[in-house]
């Protein structure tokens, strides 16, 4: 069997459209060679080729110039946190304005959305629809715990006395003020719930998660991100992922990267200079997440009854 003839040098490796590889000579024989596949129409991808989402999505907007990259397929290209039924699905999300014709093509999902040149923003030379506008879209895909994940992770900010600041992609007031300018959209009331519930300062998901798993309990005082635990003075000494002051208890969660013995070196020192500052440290991994709720609530009450709580 003959070798189909290789593709020229801008095509190989990545999708591209039937109308640039005929503007390089590729002719329509060579168009239809096994060694491409067709995930949709007008469309080729040379088999065993590692491409990455922005290749992928940028055929479809050479088809369509008017059309905005959205919703899960967004919120991929900013890098927002999903769920993995969305993280890792095949489909992408194109959206064109009310009055054009709605994409229907394999392998796409298409959305009608009037969106202002505010609510677009440009990653690697695609237009894609703004954080904020992507966060108000994805709603309907999102259960409300997974949205205040994500929103979280838009809004999250701290200033501390040690590493770099960590700047918010949307501030909160900012998200707010554009989620309570939009009336008659489809999920904003859902938004506004989410709202309510985004704390400023969470480092990671499964923070916000335990946040959340506690806040279900009735009687569980409030834990909050970015606690400062500090000396006599107000000097900051350890910063915990959640703390309650009332009872001086905090909470951090054990990623995986704190099985480094790096990380475990500063972890002890962490955990003396705590007990030293007086506060009561309750360690959540993984695990007793994956437990569940009442679990988690049981071993938080354990530390808060140490700092003198007792519940109502």
């Amino acid at each position: 069997m003959r070798l189909p003839k290789p593709l020229p040098r801008p095509l190989e490796g990545q999708p591209f459209t039937v109308v640039e590889a005929k503007m390089l000579g590729v002719g329509t024989e060579r168009l239809r060679a096994s060694d491409l596949r067709t995930p949709s129409r007008s469309i080729r991808v040379p088999r065993g080729s590692a491409t990455n989402l922005v290749n992928s999505c940028r055929p479809y907007l050479d088809l369509l110039p008017d059309a905005v990259i959205s919703h899960a397929t967004a919120a991929r290209l900013h890098g927002l946190v999903l769920p993995r039924r969305l993280a890792e699905e095949h489909v992408l999300h194109l959206s064109r304005g009310f009055g054009k014709g709605q994409s229907r093509r394999r392998n796409v999902v298409g959305h009608r959305l009037e969106l202002s040149p505010e609510e677009k923003s440009i990653i690697s030379g695609l237009a894609v629809t703004g954080i904020a506008r992507t966060w108000l879209d994805v709603a309907g895909l999102l259960s409300l715990e997974e949205l205040i994940v994500m929103g979280d992770q838009i809004v999250s900010e701290h200033h501390r006395n040690f590493g770099p600041p960590r700047l918010p992609l949307v501030p909160l007031q900012e998200l707010r003020a554009f989620i309570e300018g939009k009336h008659r959209v489809a999920h904003v009331r859902k938004c506004r719930a989410a709202l309510e519930r985004l704390r400023v300062g969470v480092d990671s998901p499964p923070e916000t998660v335990l946040r959340l798993m506690l806040s279900n309990d009735p009687q569980m005082p409030e834990f909050v991100p970015n606690v400062a635990i500090c000396d006599d003075s107000g000097e900051p000494h350890v910063w915990a992922d959640l703390g309650c002051r009332e009872f001086r208890t905090c909470l951090e969660y054990d990623g995986a990267h704190h099985l480094a013995p790096e990380q475990q070196a500063r972890d002890h020192y962490r955990d003396l200079k705590t007990a030293e500052l007086g506060w009561v440290q309750v360690k959540i991994s993984k695990t007793d997440l994956a437990r569940g709720q009442r679990y988690v609530w049981a071993k938080v009450r354990r530390g808060l009854t140490l700092a003198g709580w007792r519940p109502s």
